[in-house]
């Protein structure tokens, strides 16, 4: 399964990130792979998800690595995102084949069967280049933590977030005295907002664009939505599921809404929402990535953590993490050289924050230079209060969770069935998912190409 929106980062977003490499003190772009100092040692083998302007930002920083650290080598290669990326990297591990450093999102890897196809962080490694627990958000550390040990380093977080159009707002008068939407605190007050921004909208252009056809998407609002009604997926012990059927149907009624009383067009239900909204619609709601694209489109936009319509503030967020492929041998000047290059991507993460994405590593929101990103800085406040997927083997980006349910709520929002019966059907799937074994933990010999 491809990632919804790569196509418009491949072609859009790598403009946004060209416009900011740089803009923090950061080598020129352009050097990549081949900038592999001429028998140098130790050599540090590096796979990657990251294209577009995310791409472009990771080069930079890579690039500012290799300037700053002219005694390690860095071979760094862009994988196809997704599946294939944690296919090739699973069979990779398994096969004791496995490059010394990789990207995942958090929420993959306690499926990943850490200890088998992931090894441990040492602390005391990351601690010597400047990385330490107290420098992470509680909750995003121990999200990377399992069975008491790190095998997985954050280096952002990236949310879902309601973008708006300042210039259609202000029209209709839901602009307040700081510049920014008016504050909504419940489902009844969104609607409203919405009737009002669609009264200033443009003829022709919707007032919201959703993704509403997208499972990726509407997976990710419901977790979002549903985190906010304080629902719960299974029990601590990951043996029961306690998936409300009730709070679901709230959700699922929630987003449906906005079709049924005309503010989202099912005609623009996929990336033309986006298009849509650099053209005049008064919102979007889209993921962190999309903050290069609206501003090199010079748009006057604004972007906000998903509204708190259920009394609770809770916005989907997920996050990239460097991690450690099971390498049988791992250890010596390469494993040090590899805790180096990602303790000084995490502690120099203001390229990463101008594409977008909110860094992991906290001192550098007070700094100067990440204050003054706007509208990165507008929305920094969801880093304390994300709304994950559980922490179980089949949750994470791209993972069977979403795969499983992220159509039955697609369905739901387009219309082609009821709340009430994907919330059955959405529960049916959790119970279904909950009785399966990790494939991960059974890998043979055979299925991974070699015994771990």
């Amino acid at each position: 399964m491809g990632r919804p929106d790569l196509n418009r980062r491949q072609l859009l977003g790598g403009l946004g990130g060209l416009l900011v490499a740089g803009g923090f003190g950061f080598a020129a772009l352009g050097t990549g792979a081949d900038a592999l100092a001429a028998g140098a040692h130790p050599r540090v083998r590096y796979w990657n998800l990251f294209s577009g302007g995310d791409g472009s930002n990771m080069i930079a920083m890579l690039d500012a690595f290799r300037e700053d650290n002219p005694d390690i080598a860095v071979k760094d290669s862009t994988l196809q995102w997704g599946n294939p990326f944690y296919t090739k990297l699973a069979m990779a591990a398994a096969g004791n084949r496995a490059p010394d450093l990789g990207v995942m999102h958090l929420g993959r890897v306690t499926g990943f069967s850490p200890g088998r196809l992931l090894d441990p962080w040492d602390v005391g490694l990351l601690a010597k280049y400047g990385v330490r627990q107290e420098d992470f958000n509680p909750a995003l550390w121990k999200r990377a933590v399992v069975d008491g040990k790190l095998y997985a380093l954050p280096l952002d977080i990236h949310v879902q977030l309601c973008f708006y159009r300042k210039d259609v707002l202000k029209k209709a008068g839901l602009l307040g005295a700081d510049g920014r939407i008016v504050p909504v605190t419940s489902a009844d007050e969104w609607f409203d907002v919405l009737k009002e921004a669609k009264r200033a909208t443009k003829k022709g252009l919707q007032t919201i664009g959703l993704w509403a056809n997208d499972q990726n998407f509407q997976w990710w609002f419901f977790v979002a939505f549903y985190t906010q009604l304080g629902g719960t997926w299974f029990n601590a012990a990951n043996t029961e599921v306690t998936f409300d059927t009730d709070k679901a149907v709230q959700v699922l009624t929630f987003l449906r809404r906005h079709l049924t009383d005309g503010y989202a067009d099912p005609g623009f239900a996929g990336p033309a929402g986006a298009e849509q909204f650099i053209n005049g619609s008064p919102f979007v709601w889209e993921g962190n990535w999309s903050v290069p694209v609206y501003s090199g489109a010079k748009l006057d936009y604004g972007a906000t953590p998903l509204p708190p319509v259920f009394g609770k503030q809770a916005t989907h967020a997920e996050s990239h993490a460097f991690v450690l492929p099971h390498q049988s041998g791992r250890g010596g000047a390469t494993n040090e050289a590899a805790h180096r290059l990602a303790a000084y991507v995490v502690t120099h993460a203001r390229q990463w924050a101008a594409g977008g994405h909110i860094p992991a590593y906290t001192p550098t929101l007070s700094t100067a230079a990440y204050q003054k990103l706007d509208p990165q800085s507008a929305y920094v406040s969801a880093m304390n209060h994300q709304a994950t997927e559980p922490k179980v083997w089949f949750a994470g980006s791209t993972g069977i969770l979403a795969q499983r349910v992220g159509p039955i709520v697609a369905a739901s929002t387009m219309g082609s069935t009821r709340p009430e019966n994907a919330a059955r059907r959405m529960k049916g799937a959790l119970t279904q998912l909950l009785a399966m074994k990790n494939p991960m933990d059974g890998m043979t010999a055979a299925e991974g190409g070699a015994a771990a």
